[in-house]
Order: C-alpha cells, then sequence, then structure tokens
C-alpha cells in the first residue's frame, strides 16, 4: 500500500549552486576519508570522536548547564566583573568550573560545525532530513548568541568589545529613539538591567535549545543522545584536565574610559569581530542576511535532483504479511501499519514518502520481498545477484566481497584484485539475506559483507540490522541451511583499505581449511515470514 509520492518540482539538469554543491561534498568526503582511517586506527570505530559528533554536543551541553548552575550561585548582577574575579580566585570550587564550562562552550561549537559537515558531505542535509538541517542551523546559531552573552556577563575587555560591536550593529536600525551604543560611553552607570538582560538570555537560550535539540530528532527512530560511556567520560576528564593545567586568568574590568592595548579574544565566538568592524552598519545586516539565507537555502542546492534522486519506497499489498518488520526496522519512522481494504485479515505496510529517506533497510527486513525502493527489493536483488554470479568471468571459488557504497565500495579494484569478487550495495542494511544464501549455493567460496563502521552508518542502523539477521535470527533472518563457516561480516570505512584487505585475507585463509563449494544445479530461495514481535526495539 502507498500514497502518492510528491511530485518532483526541480529539474534534471544541474544548476551552478547544485554543481558547486556537489563538489563540496566530493572534497569534505576526501578529506574525512582519511581523518576518519587515522582516528579510527587511534581508537576504533566505536570512540571515533568524529562518528560522534552530534552525540558529543549533546554531551557538552549537559556539561554546560551543570557547571553553568553552578557558576550562577556566584554571580552578581551588580558587581559582575568583581564576582567572577572572586571565582576565578577560588582555585578549588571556582576556576576549575570556569575553566571547563569555557572550554566546553569552544568544543561544543568544533562538534557542532564538524556535525553540520559530517551531514553535508554525506548527503543529509535534504528532502526528509530537511527538519533537522534547519533545527540544527538554528541550535547552532542559538549556541552562538549564549556563549556570546556568556562572555559579556564577565564585562571584561573581550565582554565590551562583544557587546560595543553588537551595539553598533543594533543601532544601524532605525527602530530606537536613542542608540544603545551611548550606553557605553560613560555618561552614566551602565544599569544593572542590561547584565540582568544578559543573565537571562544567558538562561533562557539553553531551554529553547532542549525544545530545538527534540525537535532536532522527532524524525528518527531510537535517536542515540549520547556517546559511548568510554568516549563520554573520556572527553570530559580531558576538558577537565585543561581546566586544571590552564587555569583562566581575568582580564582587566572593562572601562568606556580606556581601552587596553591588547584583548584577549575566544576566536570561537569573536571571530566576527574582525569582519564587521569595518562594515557600516547596514552592510553588516546584508552580510549577516547572505549568511543566513545561504545555510536557509543550502538543502534546495544541496538535494539530489532528477536521476540522482532515489525513490521512496513502496509496498506489495499481495505479498505483504502485515509482521511489522519493516516498520520496526525503518530507522526514520515512515513506515506504518494500516487496517487492510482488499478483504485479507490483519494489517497492510504503508510508507509516507515525505518521510522515506530511500535508505533500502525495509528491503533488507522483509522475508516475502514486497517492500523497498524500486529496483531494490530482496525479489529485485536476487535478480541482480543470479546474473552476477551467473557471468562467465566468476571463477567458481571466488569469495564474493559485498560491499557497501558509501564505504567499502570505493575499494573495489583493491578487493577485485586481492582475488574477490565485489558486488556493490548502496546500504548493508539494505541487503536481502537471501542475496548472501543464493551466492553461496551457486558456489562461492565464501560471502564476506563489508560494511561502514556502525556509528558512521549513513542510513543509521545498517551494518545493525543486518548483523542481527545474519547471526541473532532477526527477521528476514540467513536461513539456518547456509553454511555460517562461508560467512563472514566485517566494517570498513571507505579510507581503511588495510582493514578490508585484512579482513578479506583472514576470511580467504579460514575458507582455505574447508571442503571447496560445490554449485548447485539449480537454486530455490523461498520468501519466508514468521510473525515478529511486536515490543519495541531498542538499540
Amino acid at each position: 500500500m502507498n500514497r502518492a509520492s510528491p511530485q518532483a518540482t526541480s529539474s534534471s539538469f544541474p544548476g551552478p549552486m547544485h554543481s558547486l554543491v556537489r563538489a563540496f561534498e566530493r572534497l569534505v568526503r576526501r578529506v574525512l576519508r582519511q581523518t576518519d582511517a587515522g582516528l579510527n586506527r587511534l581508537y576504533g570505530w566505536r570512540h571515533n570522536p568524529l562518528y560522534q559528533s552530534g552525540t558529543i554536543v549533546v554531551l557538552l551541553f549537559l556539561v554546560l548547564l551543570v557547571t553553568g548552575l553552578w557558576l550562577l550561585l556566584f554571580y552578581r548582577v551588580g558587581a559582575p566583573w568583581d564576582s567572577v574575579a572572586r571565582l576565578t580566585a577560588n582555585r578549588w570550587t571556582g576556576n576549575w568550573v570556569r575553566g571547563l564550562h569555557r572550554y566546553s562552550s569552544d568544543a561544543a561549537v568544533v562538534a557542532a560545525v564538524v556535525h553540520a559537515v559530517r551531514m553535508v558531505a554525506q548527503g543529509r542535509s535534504w528532502g526528509p532530513r530537511l527538519l533537522a538541517w534547519v533545527s540544527g542551523m538554528v541550535l547552532l546559531g542559538l549556541l552562538f548568541v549564549c556563549g556570546v552573552t556568556g562572555f559579556v556577563m564577565v564585562w571584561d575587555g573581550f565582554g565590551a568589545e562583544l557587546a560595543l560591536e553588537g551595539a553598533r550593529i543594533v543601532d544601524a536600525l532605525p527602530i530606537l529613539s536613542e542608540p544603545i551604543s551611548r550606553a557605553f560611553v560613560g555618561e552614566r552607570p551602565i544599569q544593572g538591567v542590561f547584565f540582568f538582560l544578559n543573565l537571562f538570555l544567558h538562561i533562557a537560550i539553553p531551554l529553547a535549545m532542549g525544545l530545538g535539540l527534540w525537535l532536532h530528532v522527532s524524525r528518527l527512530a531510537r535517536p542515540v543522545l549520547l556517546p559511548p560511556q568510554a568516549l563520554a567520560r573520556g572527553l570530559v576528564l580531558l576538558l577537565l584536565a585543561v581546566a586544571v593545567i590552564w587555569p583562566l586568568a581575568m582580564a582587566p574590568e572593562a572601562s568606556p574610559f580606556s581601552r587596553p592595548e591588547f584583548v584577549a579574544v575566544d576566536w570561537f565566538y569573536g571571530f566576527w569581530l574582525p569582519l564587521t568592524r569595518p562594515l557600516p552598519g547596514a552592510a553588516v545586516w546584508a552580510l549577516g542576511i547572505i549568511v543566513t539565507a545561504t545555510f536557509v537555502f543550502f538543502p534546495s542546492w544541496a538535494h539530489r535532483r532528477g536521476a540522482e534522486r532515489p525513490p521512496p519506497s513502496t509496498v506489495d499489498a499481495a505479498l505483504c504479511t502485515g509482521c511489522r518488520q519493516c516498520g520496526l526496522d525503518c530507522p526514520f519512522d515512515a513506515i506504518t501499519m494500516l487496517p487492510r481494504t482488499d478483504g485479507r485479515a490483519d494489517v497492510v505496510a504503508d510508507v509516507d514518502p515525505a518521510l522515506c529517506v530511500s535508505c533500502g533497510i525495509c528491503a533488507g527486513s522483509c522475508a516475502p520481498m514486497g517492500v523497498g525502493p524500486p529496483g531494490r527489493t530482496g525479489r529485485d536483488q536476487l535478480e541482480t545477484i543470479r546474473r552476477f554470479m551467473a557471468d562467465p568471468v566468476r571463477r567458481p571459488d571466488q569469495v564474493v566481497v559485498i560491499a557497501c557504497g558509501h564505504g567499502a565500495g570505493a575499494l573495489t579494484a583493491d578487493l577485485e584484485a586481492a582475488g574477490s569478487a565485489v558486488y556493490a550495495v548502496d546500504c548493508a542494511g539494505n541487503l536481502h539475506t537471501s542475496v548472501v544464501e543464493y551466492a553461496i549455493r551457486a558456489g562461492a567460496a565464501g560471502v564476506l559483507v563489508l560494511a561502514c563502521p556502525p556509528r558512521d552508518c549513513k542510513n543509521r542502523e545498517g551494518p545493525l540490522w543486518l548483523e542481527q539477521r545474519i547471526y541473532h535470527e532477526r527477521e528476514a533472518e540467513l536461513q539456518a541451511r547456509v553454511d555460517r563457516d562461508r560467512v563472514a561480516v566485517a566494517h570498513a570505512a571507505a579510507g581503511e583499505r588495510a582493514v578490508a584487505l585484512g579482513a578479506l585475507h583472514q576470511f580467504q585463509a579460514a575458507l582455505a581449511r574447508l571442503v571447496p563449494p560445490t554449485a548447485e544445479a539449480e537454486i530455490q530461495v523461498e520468501a519466508v515470514c514468521e510473525p515478529a514481535a511486536e515490543e519495541e526495539v531498542t538499540r
């Protein structure tokens, strides 16, 4: 059962901005390919911080909340600099807490930017992911504004520079009868309401960010909000060590009658000062509108067009048994079960094309092979593997490497040079286990599935469900008749040539100890579906 898919409104021919974004994506992918491989060698894919950039931001947000609440107990609106100075002078309960707060805020900006760039490189900013992109940009903006208000609250030279430049920019708008900048020229003491307003924003913005975070993950099934415990502990301890080893010092208090020759700038939040100072206020507003529009309209330039755009999944109602497994496995909650209208009992799967990202994981989860993107359902995959195994260039004793197109598929030439036959798939989670069974029964020495590292799957849960189907009898499981000694699963990113080849050589050595395979003359792969449990599946 299917809802109507929305009509494509964009042209099949890419415009200049579309081509520029594609080039940017390719460049970032090349950089990340090598960086990911290096960090995987150091930490392993389970604890690679680049794979956890989004969850690291949430972790740092919690650290900022805890340390911020403690610092708030000592802050005085009537004496902002003095209260922060007393706090900073206390090495036991003040300085290191303030340092942890400061360094965590800087690290949060870095992690958020890395997360956004990674989403761009993986093509995850458009279509059903548009809400996550827009809400993520809003969260990044709120994080920036919250940090600026925090520095202004200290009221040292840097805080005053932020306040003065911000007031000058606001004064360019013809909405106030008296320029805000006059409050900082020394005609009269700065009123406490100014610092109270900064304090209010510094507290209110994190509350809005909590709502924004909920919106950011609202279209994800089983969202993971925090990094693995070992990585989380290590990161917090690292920031704590930095706060202790490099304690913060107080800069002189801001004064309207003197400006220091040198102002220590936190470039994570003050990078814009050298850019805006030489410009008139109106030009700054124009520049800000352009930058904001660039981020807002970025998904319209990044989204796939024409033949590039993968179609959403469809459901063959005649084959659907109502087992609910496709809905349980869908990483984006794009599949629901509806009452049947064809006279049969039970329910039928229904795909919402507005939520479907065409990951194809539903195809791998459907035992009767009745759901999936056009051309990538289980039945389509069986036809493809039949042609693949019947190709005259295949040696009957070759290892078939099923490689994810977003990962080890980039290493096809190296894998083939090592003696394997490479069968590319769009995502390991899209792979139907009947493909593995058919390759074994057709005479392959073995099947090695090279999936992306689970924490960097473009479709979130592909490697997880693949392993569950092959080794833990998750619907649609690899049938018991298939020799498990001839099947292996490994994880390799696009830049991990040594890892992929190492897994292949190890598998080839293990297969060499087995009896040579025999191809079956006629292969019939049955589509069987057992009712799945309806309870919620957790990671």
